[in-house]
């Protein structure tokens, strides 16, 4: 009978620790949404900017979440920049662009991505440069995070065009205390 609780006891604490690492693994990385709109009245040769909010399938590092307090150092590790309408959008019609990240009311905002001198004939899909000088941790335990895509246009278009932004967030567990 002993053995069998000594055995019991053994697998509950390895379960409960693999558990725990499958999390932190699961949420190391996440990523933010947003879709930026270039309108058809922009006009080639001025700095315009776009906003608009990102959402994250994993809300759990909000003030209402449960595992805000879990996570430090989140930094930006990818970004991606897409055209979802017309789907054939060249970006290349964009000369250089920032991607700015910030809380709902614009405070704090961080740079977090760019891209100068785009090649005009860049395609519906780019890469961006991101910018890790500052940490994300409290902007990610926001409630709603605010991107603001700062461009300047190299051709003007006949239509809007609706890009979805990709930013691939990181995020490593905090201390215990």
């Amino acid at each position: 009978m002993r053995r069998s609780v000594l055995f019991i006891s053994v697998v509950l604490l390895l379960f409960m620790g693999s558990c725990g690492m499958m999390q932190s693994i699961v949420k190391s990385t996440f990523p933010y949404t947003a879709t930026l709109v270039i309108p058809a009245t922009a006009e080639a040769g001025k700095s315009y900017a776009a906003i608009s909010l990102a959402n994250s399938f994993d809300q759990n590092f909000s003030p209402g979440g449960n595992n805000g307090n879990n996570v430090s150092e989140v930094s930006i590790i990818s970004a991606k920049l897409k055209s979802i309408d017309p789907a054939d959008y060249n970006l290349g019609n964009i000369k250089n662009l920032k991607i700015y990240m910030s809380a709902e009311d614009s405070k704090d905002e961080i740079l977090v991505a760019s891209r100068r001198d785009i090649t005009p004939d860049a395609g519906n899909l780019m890469t961006l440069d991101i910018d890790n000088s500052t940490f994300l941790d409290k902007l990610v335990r926001q409630p709603s995070i605010r991107i603001k895509m700062v461009y300047e246009l190299r051709r003007r278009t006949d239509a809007d065009a609706n890009l979805q932004l990709v930013l691939s967030i990181n995020a490593y567990p905090a201390a215990k205390k």
